[in-house]
């Protein structure tokens, strides 16, 4: 990579009209291992290995570059090209130097049109540069690659995923267990150097029914891990499948939610997809400079945007939060640039926002939040977010208070989330500035001591800005949420660590659902 990102370089700065800059080579090898099961059965049984490329090529200069941001256009040089993994220099230069020549070509030609498009469109209003000047880093660290057992995984999830079939109300289940090796290379023009990575290892059990409404229902849990050896034993996944099979078989008949406002306390795994949703991706640097982005917070450093006993830091050097591993820590990002624990809100006031090398007014630099999935182009994006919190209760006081908010507001009830899947986010102009989390059990909580209620087919909804203002307080305990983030620069691993929260007024409104109505058929193992 080294020797051809020298001669490329050199060759297009002495012949190229215009010349680049820049240049740098990211190469992701990863080592996959994947084990599923349902009622007992083998689904896939799979390894496998690839290597992708992605090529960065700027041409013009840090101020005014081919990645400059143009209102209604996405820039995309990279193609994320598949190389071979097998160690042969020839066959890797060749790629690379195919690729490269390709990017080069639409690097210029944009770079053209951006000088055309300025000269013919209104000032910017964030004149910042478009690339940042960053110290170059040397580090090659060994990345350890842990044994995955298939045939003994094999044998656990197949009699794991059995326990599913005595629940005849659910209609497809599996028990699944993947382990990902994630090794990456970099190279710069610069003079960075990196070799670095880390393992992943998830179990996921799942499984979805379909209520006579029509309405599709799901439930789940994971469990993560660094590596194989990390995740938990039988007996452990053995009750999560017990766990997830009764929700789903209590959400069947359970009724369905009906359009309310209200008071409402949010789980700490519920509040972490909360702030994830609605705080995190307004706060990542990009959106703050283009100007179709809805900019919630972009002139807002300094000023109060949450609660004084909210703060908020993304720190991708935190492995863990207890004894759960968290899925968004990672040593560099994908611009070489080293990782670091970023304060962006504290005691309620908003310090600064999550940096790649992309400027914004008032924030000149990177602060190792630069990511991307394989063929996508670098943005800002989240990492571990942690919720910290000066105005914590025990838990068991938290609901003391939200029983008090209900007969303060005089309603009916309240709504207690204890677990979500995930939520979308709008940032954009063009649409509403709104968000909804999806969650997945639900309770009715009454006034008046009555047993939780458990309600189905209920989303949260609302506006940023409105939902924040309504955090009361918050529980003394955090939960962890891990998953994926999709967004422009793809798929990337996340964290969201938060205790439970107290809001004076949340909305859910109805779910969609299907007209189709459950098999007529009866389930064929009944009875055997």
């Amino acid at each position: 990579m080294s020797e051809e990102l020298n001669r490329n370089f050199s060759t297009l700065k002495a012949k190229a009209d215009p010349p680049p800059y820049f240049l740098s080579y990211e190469v992701t090898e990863e080592d996959y291992h994947g084990v599923a099961a349902t009622l007992g059965a083998l689904t896939s049984n799979s390894h496998g290995k690839n290597r992708r490329l992605d090529v960065c090529v700027r041409v013009g200069s840090p101020k005014l570059d081919n990645y400059h941001r143009v209102r209604g256009e996405r820039t995309q040089f990279t193609s994320g090209a598949p190389l071979t993994f097998e160690d042969r220099p020839g066959s890797i230069k060749q790629r690379i130097w195919l690729e490269t020549d390709r990017a080069y070509r639409l690097a210029a030609e944009r770079l053209i049109k951006i000088r055309t498009n300025a000269e013919v469109k209104v000032a910017e209003q964030d004149a910042s540069s478009d690339f940042s000047h960053e110290e170059p880093v040397v580090r090659l660290e060994t990345v350890p690659l842990a044994r995955f057992a298939a045939d003994q995984w094999t044998a656990r999830v197949r009699k794991l995923s059995e326990k599913f079939s005595d629940y005849p109300g659910i209609l497809t289940s599996s028990v699944s267990v993947t382990y990902q090796n994630e090794t990456k290379y970099f190279v710069s023009s610069e003079g960075s150097r990196l070799r670095y990575g880390r393992g992943f290892a998830r179990v996921i059990v799942n499984a979805q029914a379909k209520a006579m409404d029509g309405t599709d229902l799901a439930t789940g849990e994971t469990f993560e891990a660094t590596d194989p050896g990390g995740l938990p034993r039988d007996e452990v996944i053995a009750a999560a499948v017990e766990r997830v099979a009764q929700d789903l078989k209590a959400l069947l008949i359970a009724p369905e939610a009906e359009p309310f406002a209200g008071p409402a306390i949010f789980s700490g795994r519920a509040a972490g997809v909360f702030f994830h949703e609605i705080f995190g991706h307004r706060v990542e640097g990009h959106r703050q400079k283009d100007e179709q982005e809805g900019q919630t917070f972009t002139k807002s450093v300094g000023a109060k945007v949450l609660p004084d006993f909210l703060s908020v830091v993304f720190d991708p050097t935190r492995n863990k939060s207890g004894n759960i591993e968290l899925n968004g820590s990672y040593t560099y990002d994908d611009e070489g640039i080293a990782a670091r624990p970023v304060t962006v809100v504290e005691n309620g006031v908003l310090k600064s926002f999550l940096m790649s090398r992309s400027p914004i007014q008032g924030f000149d630099h990177s602060n190792g939040h630069g990511r991307r999935q394989p063929g996508l182009e670098v943005v800002s994006r989240q990492s571990n977010l942690l919720v910290e919190s000066s105005h914590a209760v025990p838990e068991a006081r938290l609901r003391e208070m939200l029983v008090e908010e209900i007969k303060r507001q005089n309603k009916p009830y309240g709504l207690y989330f204890r677990d979500v899947i995930g939520g979308v986010t709008n940032t954009g102009r063009q649409g509403v500035q709104a968000f909804k989390v999806i969650p997945i059990i639900v309770y009715k909580v009454y006034p008046d001591g009555r047993p939780d209620e458990l309600i189905r087919g209920a989303d949260i909804v609302g506006t940023p800005l409105a939902s924040f203002a309504k955090i009361l307080a918050t529980s003394d305990r955090s939960q962890v949420f891990n998953g994926y983030c999709g967004a422009e620069s793809g798929n990337v691993p996340v964290s969201a660590v938060s205790p439970a929260l107290l809001v004076s007024e949340i909305e859910i409104e109805k779910k969609n659902k299907s007209q189709d109505r459950p098999p007529l058929l009866p389930f064929p193992l009944e009875g055997q």
